[in-house]
Parts: structure tokens; C-alpha cells; sequence
């Protein structure tokens, strides 16, 4: 079975870009978060107030391995941090994988995440100049876990230029 794996930053258009790329294909896209969110029977937010990052850490490696033993094809969209934990990295490759990093760049992820700031967490309560540096810095920590995808495709364009990038690169 064919496994499309989509990671990146948060606000990088993983959702969207899977969406998108699931009607052309025609294959199911399963957002891990979403999954992890209906195996555990509550939000994000709350497994991380209520069970801590530990345990989410724990779940969201487990549910990442069922994904990608589940026995069809699909399209999987990480969470921004899945590649960072629990050696996650390390499944990005393996046969019947094909690993994309959504790459943006520091602007792009900023004009995106401004305008849903408070439904973040992580930037919610910060100014422009400190969501930039948090930006900057959270890429440069995890720019080793994203680059061990097998391809990078630019998404600072349009969401139709993207999935033919993406496509060309299932071609190859």
C-alpha cells in the first residue's frame, strides 16, 4: 500500500494542500491530529492539559504507526511537531512511503498564522515581532526533522501550483 506522508510547519497548508491532493488522486487523506483527536475522544488541547505532552507524544507515535500499517492508500497529514518525537523521523522512509515537507517561508507561515493567532496555542498573546522570532527560531530547531523527508516542495504559491509540484514529484 501507497502512503503519502505531508509534514511541515504549522500554517504551512497541510490540511488544505492534503485536501486538494486527495480529490486529484482520488485516496483518502487522514489528518493525524483529527485521528488522534477520535481515537482518544478529545481534543488536542485537552489531552495536552488533562495527560500532558508525554502521553500525546506516546498516542500520536502509535496512532502514526497505524496509519502507516493501515492496509490502503492515503494520503497522511502530521501534526507540526510528529516528525520532532518519539524518533518519528525515522518512518518518513520506508517502502510504500513517499515523505513531503511543505516548506514556507518565515513570512508566508506569518501573513497565514496572524489572522488565526488565538486559535494557536503556541503563538496566541504574542506580538508581530515575537511570533516572527518564534517563527525563525521553531524552524531552525526543527529544519533537521523536516529535511529527513524524502522531497521538499515550496508552498509559497498557489495551492494548484503546489499539488502539481507534488504530483511531478510522484512521478518521478
Amino acid at each position: 500500500m501507497s502512503k503519502i506522508i505531508l509534514l511541515g510547519y504549522m500554517g504551512c497548508g497541510k490540511s488544505t494542500i492534503a485536501k486538494s491532493l486527495s480529490q486529484n488522486l482520488q485516496i483518502p487523506f487522514i489528518d493525524l491530529d483529527n485521528y488522534i483527536e477520535e481515537r482518544e475522544q478529545m481534543d488536542i488541547k485537552t489531552i495536552f492539559d488533562t495527560k500532558g505532552e508525554v502521553y500525546f507524544r506516546k498516542v500520536e507515535h502509535q496512532s502514526f504507526l497505524e496509519l502507516l500499517h493501515k492496509d490502503e492508500n492515503c494520503i497522511i497529514g502530521l501534526g507540526g511537531g510528529t516528525p520532532c518525537y518519539a524518533n518519528n523521523h525515522e518512518l518518513l522512509i520506508g517502502e510504500g512511503r513517499t515523505s513531503i515537507y511543505l516548506k514556507a517561508s518565515i513570512d508566508t507561515l506569518f501573513n497565514r498564522l496572524v489572522l488565526e493567532k488565538e486559535k494557536r496555542p503556541l503563538i496566541a498573546g504574542k506580538t508581530d515581532e515575537e511570533m516572527k522570532e518564534f517563527i525563525a527560531i521553531h524552524l531552525f530547531e526543527r529544519s533537521y526533522f523536516y529535511n529527513k523527508a524524502q522531497y521538499t516542495v515550496s508552498v509559497d504559491q498557489s495551492v494548484e501550483q503546489i499539488v502539481a509540484d507534488i504530483n511531478k514529484v510522484l512521478n518521478s
